[in-house]
């Protein structure tokens, strides 16, 4: 059985040739120079030159291969000076010296070789990672296919340990899958039946049945393999730079190798001159630091194409960024259920989600989750349609229900008309709620912004980035509003896929630009940026083609990572160049006025080539200037209380409605009712947690952070959440006695329940960007 022609052969012919042909010229060569220092070491000067020409004819042929390729590659003269420093030790019988620089080429041909093993381990790993069979159920049985052979609709068995073959919903109870492959994550996740599998995770628990939703060809993983394929260690402009550094390189080393012959008078100066001109640090650390930087990045789910995305995203200074699925998390939230004054709102809710689920629509999967999350009884709508644009229609337990876009009558409520100005103050969308025609209530939705979107564009900004732009094609107030949240420098809204072409090609006619998508309309604009980015996770796979660099998982702050990873691989790779070429000249300089002989010359050289390539290994790994480490046992506390507040921010509303029906009714025994079931929440659920936070957290956090400092903002806003509770307290007690709220409490206490709010509402958020994504981030960058 073949295996599908999707999955590359690593390694190829090319590799198996370099894997023992390098290494054996380095052990020839050594050998030959360890040989002649014995023979001279107990006399023998013929037998010690005559290994030492072997070594250094053994090396010549190779290196006129190299100049040669290097030539074709365009690359003008560097390697002719290696050919010329061969040739010249064994014209002036500096034989030493010849073998030593053989020695030097064939080990730094082997420290590159070895280097590029090692920085495209991760990507060679991915590709052998490829699914290339499946199990399929077949008339009650179980066949192993070629995954090509999978079709749309196909039941698959996934065993433990294997790799998911392509696409697919969990057909079973459930699945626990490690996504590290595709999201650089460590933690096991576990998917429900139904829910969506991607291609390439791997099976960490037992046995499950997976229904497929694409072929392999269309698949996550086969299409991440696309791009890893075109990864390769490709010259970028810094590369080519280096090259054009080479152009008057070459005829300096000349230069300076003529002055030395007249200087000395011999040409065995202008042989040391030439042997210290090698360029080595030129040819190979640069490479090697850019494959490095392409490799460190891989391991965190950053696919990039080839080095020049990789250069020139280490050099931007301006991100367009679109912001549905973007910076916002692309899966809108129901933020606020309104009902008629005569209506429960959670009947409202419970209709209007229960005709919802007949609809594909992102708003109408907002409105189940939302009813599901509220253990509400949803009944099966019938007769259900959707009108485009409008919403649906059906019949909910015998009565004709509308949700969406509904024509407000000109004699519209007052309620309704209070719905439209808080919609237009929160840039939320509404999904009003019909029933026999009448209206029933409305539903506020927003698309909440990604947690990760402030700290990641913080980290832009301190990256250098100077230009931050949001480019949409959703209405102003919601983009101005997000834009405002998060300081970009600019919006541009409502704008069609032409027109973010337009802009994309505008901006990046002034400076180096980055356009960040996840959009089929944002493939064009991706195109036609200088690097386009696409949040592949849940992207489409259009953007996905038309990228440079790809995001697997489906994280913002991996764009951060990967500018930081890209700045760093490129100042490296400039660095060993530079330094390596400095050392280089001031070599020449030396051996041009006869102080530098061609065997203490070649000593030299090779020093300096291992240290530029050692130097250009770092970008393999992480800086550690401004490194966090939290120890685990503070990130599993971090991991506690945000999934406690996370708990906490879903009942949150329950103030503010409060407030609002304390206002609307301010005597009523409903508004006592819910000034109770407040006070209950502060008592037995906020205050706690905050007390724990108090208690265990901020401690922990305290030696992370340098000092308890840190937190000390934080613990005042916990004193005013304490103190606001403690006062609501004071007025239910006080209303209990007198068998309802008194008249004179209602102005306090509405100032004291939308104040408190307020403070949680800005407190929470403070907190998941400061201290709860440290959990979920990376500090090695």
């Amino acid at each position: 059985m073949s295996e599908p022609r999707s999955v590359p052969r690593w390694p190829n012919a090319a590799r198996r040739v370099r894997l023992w042909f390098e290494p054996t010229l380095l052990a020839v060569t050594a050998g030959a120079l360890l040989l002649g220092v014995i023979a001279w070491a107990v006399g023998a000067t013929s037998t010690a030159d005559a290994a030492w020409v072997a070594g250094t004819a053994v090396a010549i042929v190779p290196a006129l291969t190299w100049m040669a390729h290097a030539l074709w590659r365009g690359r003008t003269g560097v390697d002719l000076i290696a050919v010329l420093s061969l040739g010249g030790t064994l014209v002036v019988h500096e034989y030493l010296a010849g073998s030593l620089i053989a020695v030097m080429l064939a080990s730094g041909q082997a420290l590159d070789a070895a280097a590029q093993r090692r920085a495209s381990h991760d990507l060679r790993a991915l590709l052998e990672h490829a699914p290339r069979f499946a199990h399929r159920y077949a008339d009650g049985a179980l066949e192993t296919v070629v995954v090509d052979q999978v079709s749309v609709g196909d039941l698959l068995l996934v065993n433990p340990g294997e790799v998911v073959p392509v696409d697919g919903q969990v057909g079973s109870t459930a699945a626990v899958l490690d996504e590290s492959v595709l999201t650089g994550e460590p933690a096991h996740v576990e998917r429900t039946a139904g829910e969506p599998v991607r291609s390439g995770v791997v099976n960490a628990g037992s046995a499950f049945d997976l229904r497929a939703s694409a072929t392999a060809e269309e698949s996550t993983y086969t299409g991440i393999v696309r791009l890893a394929q075109d990864a390769g260690a490709e010259r970028a402009p810094v590369v080519r730079l280096a090259d054009r550094y080479a152009t008057w390189f070459l005829p300096l080393a000349l230069l300076l190798a003529g002055g030395a012959w007249l200087i000395t008078g011999s040409p065995v100066g202008a042989v040391a001159v030439l042997v210290v001109a090698t360029p080595c640090p030129l040819l190979l650390a640069v490479p090697v630091a850019i494959v490095s930087g392409m490799s460190r990045a891989s391991r965190i789910g950053v696919i990039i194409r080839d080095g020049a995305a990789l250069e020139n995203l280490g050099h931007a200074t301006t991100v367009i960024v679109d912001k549905t699925g973007t910076l916002t998390a692309g899966r809108p939230t129901v933020v606020d259920v309104i009902a008629a004054p005569t209506v429960d709102a959670s009947e409202v809710l419970r209709m209007a989600a229960s005709l919802d689920q007949a609809s594909p629509h992102v708003l109408a999967d907002a409105i189940v989750a939302h009813a599901r999350k509220q253990h509400l009884a949803l009944l099966p709508p019938r007769d259900a349609t959707e009108q485009p644009g409008r919403g649906m229609s059906g019949i909910v337990d015998g009565k004709r229900v509308e949700v969406g876009r509904l024509a407000l009558p000109e004699n519209r409520p007052r309620w309704a008309d209070a719905v439209l100005n808080r919609a237009m103050l929160d840039a939320t969308a509404i999904a009003w709620v019909s029933c026999e025609s009448e209206l029933h209530g409305a539903l506020l939705l927003r698309d909440p912004l990604r947690r990760d979107a402030p700290r990641t564009l913080r980290r832009l900004r301190n990256a250098g980035l100077q230009r931050l732009v949001m480019l949409t094609g959703d209405r102003c107030e919601p983009a101005r509003d997000v834009a405002s949240v998060l300081g970009l420098d600019w919006v541009h809204a409502e704008q069609t896929p032409a027109e973010k072409v337009a802009r994309v090609r505008a901006e990046s006619e002034t400076a180096t630009t980055v356009m960040v998508g996840d959009g089929v309309n944002d493939a064009p604009a991706l195109a036609a940026s200088t690097v386009g980015i696409a949040m592949g996770a849940r992207g489409s796979t259009a953007s996905s083609e038309a990228a440079d660099i790809v995001l697997t998982t489906d994280r913002l702050d991996r764009l951060a990572d990967a500018v930081s990873i890209a700045r760093r691989a490129r100042g490296i790779a400039v660095q060993s160049a530079a330094v390596g070429m400095g050392l280089s000249i001031i070599a020449m300089g030396v051996a041009a006025v006869g102080w530098l002989p061609p065997a203490a010359g070649a000593l030299l050289q090779e020093g300096i080539d291992l240290a530029v390539i050692a130097n250009a290994l770092r970008a393999l790994g992480g800086s550690h200037r401004g490194e966090l480490t939290v120890p685990h046992s503070t990130e599993d506390l971090l991991h506690q209380f945000d999934t406690e507040q996370e708990k906490l921010r879903e009942t949150l509303p329950l103030i503010r409605d409060t407030a609002d029906l304390l206002s609307e009714a301010p005597g009523s025994t409903k508004a006592l009712a819910a000034l109770r079931r407040t006070r209950d929440f502060l008592d037995q659920r906020l205050i706690p947690h905050e007390q724990a936070e108090e208690t265990q957290l901020y401690p922990a956090l305290a030696a992370p952070l340098g000092s308890s400092e840190a937190t000390a903002t934080m613990s005042r806003m916990h004193a005013e959440i304490d103190r606001l509770s403690r006062r609501i307290g004071t007025h239910l007690a006080l209303a209990e006695s007198q068998g309802r709220i008194g008249d004179d409490q209602i102005e306090d206490l509405l100032a004291t329940l939308y104040g408190l709010h307020a403070v949680l509402r800005l407190h929470f958020t403070q907190e998941e960007e400061n201290y709860f994504a440290l959990a979920d981030t990376d500090h090695d960058f």
